[in-house]
């Protein structure tokens, strides 16, 4: 009997229409466009503006592409996960608000929290649901409105940080295509380094967190770099290794889009060229969940049934991990 693995079948995404470029920011705080490029490769970022709209809009959105290009209705849908780390609110799940936009009334749904990891965790886990035989159709999403949590007097994390979403639909693949295999990775002794202090049951809302500006994110920028920098390259070349892959078997790396020589590093370990590289961080900046299925709407038309994609990120918690995923299907749909 052949082994059921959990396939990609659709990619849908969302992203803002306004755009904030590096000039702008350069009215905002003290950088300046070559500073910003030369360090992270960025060069603008989308911008979720209307206050009244949050990451369950743009999760929806993606979802809904999703849909409509895989010709199903959200009835079909089992499980709906959604990888964020600036939910709507803390409960509901956006995950629930998602399910019910899209009329997944089968569905039972949660949210994933691993910050820039999120998706690559969320695809693993929706993967085990679909490889059990428990669910037929899994549908991942990965969206953050980062400009709620940012900070755009800091000019050390304000440049880096956009707002998007993307999603997937799992379904079960008989044929060797789809979640081949997965390495998942946490170290919580260097939270500090990266993350939220405000809001939580350690530190909640009051006078004193918003005075201390806890309700932003908060970034040590070397030591998340050097654990980044090491984190995605091992765990990339840890899974290469263990399905006997070398570089001329990658068709693509799909990075997080969070630094590029953080990317750079990686593809250089797996001994990948960078034309064997999604690359989008110039467009989109660091979406977090989002980055990894943003490269794959970007790219879908271009990947052939049977590519070989490792997918690798890094990100608060610390998190990080890869994927190794054989695409199921031609250009734009099965």
């Amino acid at each position: 009997m052949e082994q059921v693995r959990a396939a990609i079948t659709a990619v849908g995404h969302f992203l803002p229409e306004d755009r904030l470029t590096n000039a702008d920011l350069e009215t905002l705080v003290d950088t300046s466009d070559e500073w910003i490029r030369t360090r992270t490769g960025i060069r603008e970022r989308r911008i979720l503006k209307d206050p009244a709209k949050a990451t369950s809009y743009m999760a929806t959105k993606a979802a809904e592409e999703v849909l409509r290009k895989r010709g199903i209705s959200g009835e079909e849908i089992d499980l709906v996960i959604v990888a964020t780390v600036t939910p709507d609110m803390f409960f509901p799940a956006t995950a629930c608000i998602v399910a019910a936009n899209i009329g997944a009334v089968n569905a039972w749904g949660y949210d994933l929290s691993a910050a820039c990891s999120g998706f690559l965790f969320a695809l693993s886990t929706g993967a085990r649901f679909i490889e059990s035989g428990k669910h037929k159709k899994v549908l991942v999403i990965g969206a953050d409105k980062m400009s709620s949590i940012v900070d755009y007097t800091d000019r050390t994390t304000c440049i880096l940080f956009g707002d998007g979403a993307g999603a997937v639909l799992l379904e079960a693949d008989s044929d060797g295509y789809g979640v081949i295999d997965s390495i998942e990775r946490t170290d919580g002794s260097q939270w500090a380094a990266l993350c939220m202090l405000g809001g939580g049951s350690l530190n909640p809302s009051s006078a004193l967190t918003i005075e201390k500006k806890w309700h932003f994110l908060h970034q040590e920028g070397p030591p998340v770099f050097k654990a980044a920098v090491k984190g995605m390259a091992d765990v990339a070349a840890e899974i290469m290794e263990k399905n006997n892959l070398t570089g001329d078997d990658i068709r693509y790396l799909v990075p997080h889009q969070a630094n590029l020589r953080i990317i750079d590093a990686t593809a250089r370990r797996m001994g990948v060229t960078m034309d064997k590289v999604m690359l989008n961080i110039e467009r989109y900046g660091n979406t977090t969940a989002a980055t990894i299925p943003l490269c794959l709407a970007d790219w879908e038309k271009d990947l052939n049934k049977g590519d070989n994609l490792v997918l690798a990120a890094f990100g608060g918690g610390f998190t990080w991990g890869a994927i190794y995923v054989k695409w199921a299907y031609d250009g734009e749909g099965v």
